[in-house]
């Protein structure tokens, strides 16, 4: 890493980190509690993925170097987040809250299998996610856009006389 992201390695910002990931997956059990990190975690996603983006490519032009951040780090960062959230939203409203456990635990057991295998096969990690973002984006874009079949089957029919 760049020397100005030292202190990332440091025994003491590994135990926060430590600390704020396991708090973090405690919170998302309690659903008030998810709700609340989710808002917390939304623009912070934005911000890390921006600078963590930034911190990849320190001999580029600054201008190029935040402008990719912004789009490649920032928004990418940012959209997995607001898709994460639509989940969650959706669970609580389906079901109360009683299902974001069961959806927490399969977002845990996803981020644990794409680090890994980001670790060991790069390449198809990143397949694989841009796949999902490029399948969530179609669903979400055809869910705002598609009328429901029962509107668009419709005739009108004239005024009748009332005679």
């Amino acid at each position: 890493m760049p020397t100005n992201f030292d202190w990332l390695e440091t025994p003491q910002a590994v135990i926060v980190f430590a600390v704020a990931c396991l708090l973090e997956i405690i919170g998302y059990y309690i659903p008030w509690l998810d709700h609340l990190l989710d808002i917390v975690a939304t623009p912070a996603a934005f911000i890390t993925g921006t600078i963590v983006t930034a911190s990849v490519a320190p001999e580029m032009n600054p201008l190029a170097q935040w402008t990719l951040a912004l789009i490649a780090g920032g928004g990418t960062a940012g959209l997995t987040q607001g898709l994460t959230n639509i989940l969650r939203i959706s669970s609580t409203g389906v079901s109360g809250g009683l299902t974001n456990p069961v959806v927490s635990t399969i977002e845990l057991v996803i981020a644990i299998g794409l680090s890994v295998l980001a670790l060991a096969l790069p390449v198809v990690a990143r397949v694989i996610v841009i796949g999902f973002l490029i399948i969530a984006m179609q669903r979400i874009w055809n869910f705002f856009l598609d009328k429901p079949s029962s509107q668009t089957n419709q005739t009108v029919s004239p005024p009748r006389e009332l005679g």
